[in-house]
């Protein structure tokens, strides 16, 4: 029986040898590793990290973006009985610096030249760093002192386990599933960032509980291209340690920018996505339709209205009469099949998890036979805390909790959370902790929800985020702006409207929409951006804004909106890793537009 995710480690290492484990796309190159490739290169790094001083419950850091580099270290430092530390390569120095420090790592593991300059500069404010190992040496500066190169790393750890061949196996024996395994930092948008306390326990059962809520998820047959950031914990719990559990090979897109051809060389059967990339494919789809001719057009719709139809007798379990079916096939052929073919030709399931999802873009995904599987959870409970199930779903919900997870709801609709799933506590901070909890043991989420009749989750906002006008009205955002941005015009599309007297939003447009609008139209411009200003084009937005309101109760409309000349970045602060936006960090940003709104 595994007991942590060292012992899943060694077990599917020894199962399946020589089979295909991981692999990372890097300028146009795959490079991968088989299981026991994985296996041996992981220990070495551990037994390196152990020449290098580190023991049992000592913290590692890890700066890097996706690499095989980043899985070798992971494991190897969890094999060896250490705590990892994630941190997100786009952080600035003096971020990195508070983690490293905060979390008193030994050691900094990054990842290229760049991140080395970043750390070398935070090396001051963290007394316990005695190491920053380098995954790609080009460029770097390996003669300063206390840099080492990761390949050397590896060779030390190559001739100590000559040296010992049984040391890394008599350090995996003495982690048990009690003990630390990794600290992850949340965002620290309200405040100074919190390192969440993840144990082995936390690690098996948010696996454990994914396989049973449906095995037929996954198998050893499976593979996934993953994107997401290995720092993030939905893609850590959910593609990563799962998918070692499940024996799932996993090829790492090169970037954000070569998904759609690497989708289509390695014709994943599964992707772990967010609502963001979700939107993003659809956007794209109806962008290329709408510079099609009328009748290609009305063919589109027709398919659409069909396949919306389809999706809701197969969410409601109905049987679908045998002339719809046909309508269907055609339908399938004419319009969903490309969807598929962008994304590989196999992928039976994907995720849209970490925020609404707009039900149109749910329903036509799932036309495609491409089931989106809607999860809810967060740092605290290592990633997910409920889950759609392929079998059972309802579109709009997060599913039901996974099992052993015991949800209750508070009075004013706070989620609170209890199981083996639920983090240990915040790093160094104890009266945080305790703040966390309910005095009968229930995380308290700061999301608040509601159940349906059959035990569905739906996520209706946070608790912070809920917007409380002048008037008193109570309102939750998300549903807004998830109603907005499935309108291909908008790109991103934020609320406000705390303690205001009605709703005001700031919205980014879609330059290849707005482009194809103009020409449409026949509005002139030099570039993109002039469109902004344009009257003509300003109208179009205002009734595409107008639209939207119509289908909003009178106190949730939006009476005034500006829009931002460029996205929201995370290079700006103002995103999270998997595209959410940082409510507090917009608003102070575009403080001066948004009470220009309010001041006319």
């Amino acid at each position: 029986m595994d007991h942590t995710i060292n012992d899943v480690f060694a077990r599917q290492a020894g199962r399946y040898g020589n089979r295909l484990a991981i692999e990372k796309k890097m300028q146009g190159q795959w490079h991968g590793a088989t299981w026991q490739q994985y296996y041996e290169r992981a220990r070495n790094t551990g037994l390196g990290l152990t020449r290098l001083g580190i023991c049992k419950g000592d913290r590692v850091s890890l700066l890097s973006e996706n690499r095989l580099e980043w899985l070798y270290t992971d494991m190897g430092t969890l094999g060896i009985g250490g705590v990892v530390v994630t941190i997100y390569p786009t952080l600035t120095s003096a971020e990195i610096a508070y983690i490293v420090d905060n979390s008193g790592s030994r050691v900094l593991v990054v990842e290229d030249a760049l991140q080395l300059a970043k750390a070398r500069e935070a090396w001051p404010q963290c007394p316990n760093l005695a190491a920053v190992v380098v995954m790609d040496p080009q460029g770097a500066d390996l003669d300063a002192p206390g840099v080492i190169a990761f390949e050397d790393l590896m060779a030390n750890g190559e001739t100590l386990s000559r040296e010992k061949p049984t040391l890394f196996q008599e350090r995996v024996k003495d982690v048990g599933p009690e003990d630390l395994a990794t600290l992850v930092y949340t965002s620290g948008t309200t405040g100074v960032p919190k390192g969440a306390m993840i144990t082995h326990r936390n690690i098996m059962a948010v696996i454990e509980s994914l396989d049973r809520i449906q095995p037929r998820y996954a198998s050893d047959e499976d593979c996934t291209v993953p994107f997401l950031p290995l720092s993030h914990v939905f893609e850590r719990a959910a593609g990563h340690f799962y998918g070692m559990y499940k024996g799932i090979t996993s090829s790492y897109a090169e970037n954000i920018n070569s998904l759609l051809e690497d989708f289509k060389e390695k014709r994943p059967t599964m992707i772990l996505a967010v609502p963001r990339v979700c939107e993003k494919v659809y956007q794209k789809i109806c962008l290329q339709v709408e510079a099609q001719p009328q009748w290609r057009q009305k063919i589109f719709h027709w398919g659409h209205a069909i396949g919306t139809r389809i999706s809701t007798y197969r969410e409601k379990k109905k049987p679908i009469p045998f002339f719809m079916q046909l309508q269907y096939r055609l339908a399938y052929r004419l319009i969903f099949s490309k969807l598929q073919e962008a994304l590989g030709g196999r992928v039976r399931w994907m995720t849209a998890s970490g925020a609404p999802t707009s039900r149109d873009i749910i329903l036509f995904f799932n036309a495609a036979g491409i089931t989106v599987v809607e999860g809810y959870g967060m740092t605290e409970c290592f990633a997910p805390a409920t889950m759609s199930n392929l079998a059972d779903y309802r579109i709009g919900t997060v599913g039901k909790p996974l099992p052993d997870v015991d949800i209750q709801l508070a009075e004013d609709g706070e989620i609170l959370v209890k199981g083996d799933n639920v983090f240990k506590g915040y790093w160094k901070m104890e009266a945080a902790t305790r703040d966390a909890f309910t005095d009968d043991g229930y995380f308290m989420s700061g999301d608040i929800g509601r159940f349906d009749e059959d035990g569905f989750l739906s996520i209706t906002d946070r608790k912070k985020n809920i917007i409380i006008t002048s008037g008193g009205k109570n309102i939750a955002p998300q549903k807004i702006e998830n109603l907005f941005v499935s309108d291909p015009l908008f790109a991103q599309f934020i609320v406000i409207g705390e303690r205001r007297k009605f709703l005001s939003a700031l919205l980014t447009i879609n330059p290849d929409v707005a482009v194809h609008i103009a020409q449409d139209q026949g509005i002139p411009y030099d570039q993109p951006v002039d469109l902004l200003s344009d009257p003509a084009f300003l109208d179009i937005v205002e009734k595409r804004v107008q639209a939207g309101n119509q289908k909003l109760a009178r106190f949730e409309t939006i009476k005034k909106y500006r829009i931002v000349q460029r996205e929201f970045s995370q290079e700006e602060g103002e995103l999270t890793p998997s595209l959410k936006l940082k409510r507090n960090v917009i608003v102070e940003n575009f403080a001066p537009l948004i009470e220009g709104m309010y001041a006319e």
